[in-house]
């Protein structure tokens, strides 16, 4: 039914220091760590108060060098983060969307102690202009935290598509809260069709040359719909798969890279052996998309398919945080023994 496939053993063990030979286990006291998710990376800022004052910022195209400039001149009015003494240490950051993660973060140094902060800075892009009109430019202000927890004070959105390139003035613009779909994570990035199964230990009967002596978790992507168009000729695109909480180099699968496609048909099985039917409440299969480039990989969507406690064998994970779709896969799969459980799951940030 697909023209590749993967198998890998992957056997729970909360006990064990070192792999055993012939299989590929895990410690679970090494793994348990959340620090090698593959997409741990992609964490974000916290706190917030109500947003409100301005920015002053022109944007730019300069044609002989290829780059994007932003020049942020000065808030008014930010919000006061510390009430107690008065102060907020702000700094603006911007992101080109729809990848955030493709184009990097820009940000202006911090001013302390002020609600009407000037920087006078130029942050730059070197990006081309046909791929730059197909982007966004999100500009928000923070509070900078000693700590890391930085509080968000507003932000504005632009669409470089409509934008007139004429107007090269410094201009005024209200700071708005944050949309819902930055709040709850919310962004379109593709659609990805797969299959699941669960083969419970010797449950095909001792006359069956294949019955597995443990469990096993078969994974079937077949595509992937509506990726980012990050460049003009479309998205070479291959998708991850691990098993957390094993993030090792024997968990890690992948697919071939399908070129200039954003509905790419990747038609690829993977097959996870050393299951415990107790397991599947605390393990998260963690699905990718990703575009290849010579350089750097850039992160597109992707889902984790789990039951979202929070919990790994009873230790505190950001990882298990699947959505309600993705719960309700799993869980389906998880009552469904042996049998193929088709999904059409929406790929997020993470």
């Amino acid at each position: 039914e697909s023209d590749t496939a993967s198998e890998i053993s992957f056997q729970f063990n909360k006990h064990k220091k070192t792999p055993s030979i012939g299989s590929h286990s895990s410690d679970m006291a090494s793994v348990s760590s959340v620090s090698g998710s593959v997409l741990s990376v992609y964490s974000g800022d916290f706190g917030s108060v109500d947003a409100q004052g301005t920015v002053e910022f022109a944007l730019d195209y300069d044609e002989k060098n290829r780059e994007f400039q932003v020049h942020v001149f000065q808030c008014k009015d930010l919000a006061v983060v510390d009430e107690k003494k008065g102060r907020s240490d702000p700094y603006v950051k911007t992101y080109l969307l729809p990848d955030k993660a493709r184009m990097g973060k820009r940000k202006t140094s911090v001013k302390k102690r002020t609600v009407n902060p000037i920087y006078n800075e130029v942050l730059r892009y070197k990006i081309e202009k046909m791929v730059l009109l197909i982007q966004k430019l999100n500009l928000s202000v923070w509070h900078n935290d000693p700590l890391g927890r930085n509080s968000f004070l507003g932000e504005i959105e632009v669409d470089l598509a409509s934008w007139d390139w004429s107007n090269r003035k410094l201009n005024w613009y209200p700071l708005k809260p944050r949309s819902l779909s930055a709040v709850n994570g919310v962004d379109h990035r593709g659609v990805m069709n797969l299959s699941i199964k669960y083969v419970p230990p010797g449950s095909l009967g001792k006359m069956c040359p294949k019955n597995p002596p443990s469990g096993e978790v078969h994974i079937w992507v077949k595509d992937v719909k509506d990726l980012l168009q990050l460049r003009p000729s479309g998205v070479d695109s291959f998708v991850k798969c691990y098993v957390l909480p094993d993030t090792s180099k024997k968990s890690y699968q992948k697919t071939r890279v399908i070129k200039r496609d954003t509905n790419p048909v990747f038609n690829h099985t993977i097959v996870y052996d050393g299951f415990h039917t107790e397991d599947l409440k605390d393990a998260c299969v963690e699905l990718t998309v990703w575009d290849h480039e010579k350089l750097t990989n850039h992160f597109l969507g992707g889902i984790r398919l789990g039951l979202g406690t929070g919990l790994s064998y009873g230790i505190a994970v950001d990882w298990m945080d699947s959505t309600q779709e993705e719960v309700a896969f799993w869980q389906e799969m998880m009552s469904a023994a042996n049998e193929w459980i088709e999904g059409l799951l929406p790929l997020r940030s993470l």
